[in-house]
C-alpha cells in the first residue's frame, strides 16, 4: 500500500477493534522465553509489524501457524542470532533481551520503527549491562554476551519508558534473584505482557507507577492468551465519527484504557453512549482542544496527531504540547497542505481551526501521522492522496475493509 486515495465521507456503521499492536508484538517476543507452545488469540496478524515479527521468529527457529485472529508458536531448534536483512522493527531490542536472559547471548539487527525524536536504545543497553551482560554493536547488529544467567538487582529508569520497562521485565523473568524496576511506565500493554508471563510461571508483582518486582525463575511454560483490544484504533474511530459528523458503534471498546482521552473528548464536543461492550459515537461538534501528552493514564504521544485533526476542524485555537517527544509535529506541515493553519511556538503546537480542508497529495511520515491524514481526508473536499501509506498498515489491520464497511470510498 504505497499510495492511498480517499474522499470525503461520513463514517456510518459498526466496526470491531483488532488486537492491540503494541501488545501483540510484545507477546510474540515473550514466546522466545519458552520452548513450549504459545497460543495467542485475538492476534492482529494482518499488521505489517506483526508480519515482520512472525518472520523474525521463523528465522530464529520458531514455527508460527497463523489462523483467523489466532497464532500458534512452537519451537524446533532456536538460534540466539537473528540474522536479518529486511526491514527491522524496534521490537528487536526486546528480542535481544529475551535471547540474552534465556541463552546468555544474543544478536539482533539494530532497531527500526518510527523515528521519533531521540529514540535511542541507551536504556536497553543499561538494563542488560546492569544485569551482567556485555553489549556491543557489530556491522549493523546489536550483540550481547553474559557469563551464565543474568543477575537481578535494582534497575532505576531515568524516564518512564515503555520499551525499557518491557525489556527489564522480560530480562528479569529468567534472571537469577529478584529484580526491582523503579519508575516504570505502567500501561495496558505492559499489564497484558505481565499477565501472560505470570500465566507462563513468572513471578511478577506490580506496585503501581512506583515499581515492579520480578522474582526470576529457571523456566517458563507454554500458555494460551488473548490480546487486549487496540486503544489507538478505538480512539481513531471515535474521533473519526466526530470530525465526519458520523454515527459509529465501536465493538470491544477498551473503556478502562481510555478514560482520560474520553473525558477530554466529551468536554470538547464528542457525543457518545456506552453499550454493553461498545462505544457509540453520534457525531457532535468539535470544540478546540488543549492537551499535553504524558504517561498513562494520560494522553500518550501516539494520540496527539489524532487530536490535531480534531483541532483542525474545530472553530478556534487548539494547543498541543508533547512532553514525551518534544516537537513531534512533522505531520502538521502535511496537514497544512490540506489547509490547516498552524504555528509552532517552542515545543507548543498551535492550531487555528475551522478552515475548510481540501484534498491534496500528502505523505505519511510515520504510522500515527498517516492515520491522521486519513481522518483529515475524510473531512476534506475533493480527493486526498496519501503517499508512503504502507506506514499505516504497520498499526491498522484490514483498514480498507473497515473503512469500506463504514461507507468510505477508498
Amino acid at each position: 500500500m504505497d499510495i492511498l486515495k480517499i474522499q470525503k465521507a461520513q463514517l456510518q456503521g459498526q466496526v470491531r477493534l483488532s488486537g492491540a499492536k503494541n501488545s501483540g508484538l510484545k507477546l510474540l517476543t515473550a514466546s522466545v522465553l519458552t520452548d513450549e507452545p504459545v497460543e495467542i488469540y485475538n492476534a492482529p496478524n494482518g499488521l505489517l509489524d506483526m508480519q515482520v515479527h512472525i518472520k523474525m521468529l521463523n528465522k530464529m527457529g520458531k514455527t508460527c501457524e497463523e489462523g483467523d485472529r489466532f497464532l500458534k508458536i512452537t519451537e524446533n531448534n532456536i538460534n540466539p542470532e537473528l540474522l536479518w536483512d529486511e526491514r527491522s522493527i524496534r521490537n528487536s531490542l526486546l528480542i535481544l533481551g529475551t535471547l540474552t536472559t534465556r541463552f546468555g547471548e544474543g544478536k539482533v539487527p539494530l532497531p527500526g520503527g518510527c523515528k521519533l525524536g531521540d529514540r535511542k536504545y541507551d536504556l536497553h543497553v543499561m538494563i542488560l549491562e546492569q544485569m551482567g551482560a556485555k553489549v556491543w554493536e557489530e556491522e549493523g547488529y546489536l550483540c550481547t554476551k553474559a557469563n551464565g544467567r543474568l543477575k537481578g538487582g535494582d534497575i532505576h529508569l531515568s524516564m518512564r519508558s515503555t520499551g525499557a520497562t518491557e525489556n527489564a521485565i522480560l530480562c528479569a523473568s529468567l534472571a537469577e534473584g529478584v529484580t526491582t524496576v523503579w519508575n516504570p511506565h505502567i500501561r495496558p500493554e505492559i499489564i497484558d505482557l505481565i499477565t501472560m508471563l505470570n500465566k507462563m510461571g513468572a513471578k511478577i508483582k506490580v506496585y503501581g507507577q512506583k515499581c515492579i518486582v520480578i522474582e526470576g525463575v529457571k523456566k517458563l511454560n507454554g500458555v494460551k492468551h488473548s490480546v487486549i483490544p487496540d486503544n489507538m484504533e478505538a480512539l481513531t474511530w471515535a474521533i473519526g465519527a466526530v470530525v465526519t459528523n458520523g454515527d459509529v458503534e465501536i465493538l470491544d471498546f477498551p473503556f478502562e484504557h481510555l478514560e482520560v482521552p474520553l473525558v477530554h473528548l466529551r468536554e470538547s464536543g464528542m457525543q457518545f453512549y456506552r453499550g454493553d461492550n461498545s462505544l457509540i459515537v453520534r457525531g457532535g461538534e468539535a470544540y478546540p482542544i488543549d492537551i499535553s501528552t504524558g504517561p498513562y493514564p494520560g494522553i500518550n504521544s501516539d494520540m496527539q496527531p489524532l487530536f490535531a485533526v480534531f483541532g483542525a476542524v474545530s472553530k478556534g485555537e487548539s494547543r498541543i504540547i508533547d512532553l514525551r517527544f518534544p516537537g513531534r509535529y512533522g505531520y502538521a506541515e502535511e496537514l497544512a497542505k490540506m489547509g490547516m493553519d498552524y504555528q509552532i511556538d517552542g515545543d507548543l503546537l498551535k492550531i487555528h481551526g475551522g478552515n475548510p480542508l481540501t484534498g491534496a497529495t500528502v505523505k505519511a511520515l510515520d504510522l500515527r501521522a498517516g492515520i491522521a491524514l486519513v481522518l483529515a481526508g475524510l473531512t476534506a473536499d475533493g480527493e486526498t492522496t496519501i503517499e508512503n501509506a504502507w506506514q499505516i498498515g504497520r498499526g491498522y489491520e484490514n483498514l480498507h475493509n473497515k473503512l469500506k464497511g463504514l461507507g468510505v470510498n477508498i
